[in-house]
């Protein structure tokens, strides 16, 4: 089994399922509800178990009763958590989310910053042992860290480029081997009003492969040799949820990559397991086994 380290995000969630997500002030009454250990590293983290990776998570939480939850969650999960620490006098990370009927969702998170920024103590050893590394843009010096060390090993180093401060998002994009955007976050960066557009701009800024999520329709990459765009449509499902999609196509991507898998092949792979885990309410727990996603691929062959 091919290993990822993944570093970055841990929350716990309380995900709400709702009829619609409110606009102004009042009160509503959820029809769902899940507990869930979550967060974008921690989320891909529990993707590539599912999909029969070793998934090994760097990551900050409390030493409080969350951060047992969380430990203890993740463990079941299949994901080595030794790399996750328990910050005395910090509390675990906590994010209440909203999904509507079309799986869209509202998320409010808190990162308590007694959780503290330095980097010091991650286990990198684990890093040039591994076959890829995956980070996200919470925690920044974190994300430098790895990042460094998986080029330095020489393994494939994914930066899952969402949302944030867009002089963030470049100088770690500037590191990573790939760096797979957000739509949002790309054009953000990037200062364009499309994707081909802010894909190019990237390229002029950025020395790696470079790829756009964009949700119903799939991911747009630029090809490593010639620049050509290429695009790729997830398969079709009926979204309930789509927390955490994102998450499991970093996760299955830079999975794929550990691998060995070409680039079209990795992005395939992750587009169908992003897309199975938009039929199920609950986020990151409706992550597809390796089986289903490897019958939606055959399928579509």
């Amino acid at each position: 089994m091919a290993t990822v380290v993944c570093c970055g995000a841990a929350t716990l969630d309380t995900i709400f399922r709702v009829e619609r997500i409110p606009t102004g002030p009042g009160k509503i009454l959820p029809e769902a509800m899940v507990e869930v250990a979550h967060g974008m590293a921690t989320s891909a983290a529990a993707a590539i178990a599912r999909l029969g990776g070793t998934a090994k998570l760097f990551a900050r939480v409390g030493a409080d009763l969350g951060g047992a939850q969380f430990v203890a969650e993740l463990t079941a999960a299949g994901v080595d958590c030794s790399g996750v620490r328990r910050v005395p006098g910090a509390r675990t990370p906590l994010a209440t989310v909203l999904i509507d009927p079309n799986g869209e969702r509202l998320v409010v998170p808190f990162y308590d910053p007694a959780l503290g920024r330095d980097p010091g103590w991650l286990p990198l050893a684990a890093v040039a042992a591994a076959d890829a590394a995956l980070v996200d843009v919470r925690w920044p010096e974190g994300a430098a860290a790895v990042l460094d060390a998986a080029r330095a090993a020489g393994i494939p180093a994914v930066l899952d480029a969402d949302v944030g401060p867009p002089d963030v998002t470049l100088a770690l994009a500037a590191r990573a081997t790939h760096a797979v955007f957000s739509e949002p976050a790309a054009l953000a960066a990037s200062g364009a009003a499309d994707i081909p557009t802010a894909l190019d701009r990237l390229a002029d800024r950025i020395d790696a492969i470079l790829a756009v999520t964009a949700g119903a329709r799939g991911c747009l990459w630029r090809d490593p040799a010639s620049g050509a765009l290429h695009s790729l449509a997830p398969p079709a499902v009926t979204a309930v949820d789509t927390l955490a999609a994102g998450d499991v196509f970093h996760g299955a991507f830079t999975l794929a990559l550990a691998e060995g898998a070409v680039l079209p092949r990795a992005i395939a792979f992750a587009n169908a397991a992003s897309a199975l885990k938009c039929r199920t309410f609950g986020g990151r727990l409706g992550a597809p086994t390796r089986a289903e996603v490897e019958l939606v691929l055959a399928v579509a062959s």
